[in-house]
């Protein structure tokens, strides 16, 4: 398990070690390790089948321990630009680490490799056209861009690297959709910040600005199912649920969460601000190339082929805000 400090990472390797799996989870930094171990705990007890391993995405060191002896490789860990970055700061890592992981697991005979892109990896030319595993993004080297560029990239280098291995490893690539779901801590993806700045009132305005959600306990679910399933090698999986507006997700919390919503934004943020403000402002900037897109994404392939979908959007957003809330994070 790559990334195992991250927010997904913890649900699947939780997930794993439900089935039976032993899990070796790779950490920049192996201080961060009991912290990690702690947060499985909340969802099952991990006893003596978790282990850590320091390995980074940007160095050789570690990663043929990380993948010596295992059968499986979820590849999740990869860079998230909060604010404005320069590509070198994200895609390299991205790159690169895919690499590194996918050359490991070759050298250890490992089976299959299971790699978390993102449905920014196939985004259409045109913002209302319908998007299935068939599409692959292509966009311009600008800042606003560089998350979804090195998500593609990325998942293109995987695939273009296993198809010249005859001898395996098999790759399945599986791209979330806005992963929201329950915080386990205060460390949760940026998604779920979304969520909080809601509940705390630090969002005053909602921007004309939605996404398709997915759980990240069902998300958790379809990666250990992709690992050892059939029909999954060699595919591509677009995971995604409803589409939400800002908007939307706000009523849900009102309504579902009652008084521990009063602060959330009624009020919208008029699309000309946006567009005037991204001149000047990084925030708003980011927010440019999704204003007033509806994404259209296809997710009946892995329902076809896996038997699996997603909750509710609603009941997510619902389950999201009442687990910041209870950890007392707003």
């Amino acid at each position: 398990m790559t990334g195992g400090s991250g927010f997904l990472a913890g649900y699947v390797t939780a997930e794993l070690l439900r089935r039976g799996h032993r899990v070796r989870a790779s950490v920049r930094d192996l201080g961060r390790s009991d912290d990690v171990r702690a947060r499985v705990a909340r969802l099952v007890d991990p006893g003596d089948n978790l282990s850590f391993v320091a390995a980074d995405l940007l160095r050789d060191d570690g990663w043929a321990e990380a993948a010596d002896g295992v059968a499986y490789v979820v590849h999740t860990a990869s860079p998230m630009p909060i604010g404005e970055f320069r590509g070198t700061d994200v895609i390299r890592p991205a790159r690169e680490g895919t690499r590194r992981v996918l050359e490991a697991a070759r050298r250890a005979g490992v089976r299959r490799v299971v790699l978390t892109s993102s449905t920014a990896a196939a985004m259409p030319a045109r913002p209302d056209a319908p998007a299935d595993e068939s599409v692959w993004t292509d966009l311009p080297d600008r800042p606003e861009f560089v998350y979804p560029r090195a998500k593609t990239l990325a998942e293109r280098d995987a695939w273009d690297l296993v198809g010249g291995w005859p001898d395996g490893p098999e790759l399945v690539t599986i791209l979330p959709a806005n992963i929201q779901g329950p915080a386990l801590d205060g460390d949760y993806a940026p998604s779920v910040g979304l969520i909080r700045l809601m509940l705390a009132g630090r969002m005053p305005l909602l921007p004309r600005i939605g996404y398709a959600v997915v759980d990240v306990r069902d998300l958790a679910v379809l990666h250990a199912e992709a690992l050892s399933a059939a029909g999954a090698a060699g595919q591509r999986f677009i995971a995604a649920g409803e589409f939400l507006w800002l908007s939307e997700m706000a009523e849900v919390l009102r309504e579902r969460l009652g008084e521990a919503a009063r602060k959330v934004p009624r009020r919208a943020l008029p699309n000309w601000i946006v567009r005037t403000g991204a001149h000047v402002n990084a925030e708003l900037r980011q927010l440019r190339p999704n204003l007033d897109r509806r994404s259209h994404l296809d997710a009946g392939h892995v329902e076809r082929t896996l038997g699996w979908r997603t909750r509710p959007a609603a009941d997510t957003v619902a389950d999201t805000g009442r687990s910041l809330v209870a950890l007392g994070l707003v």
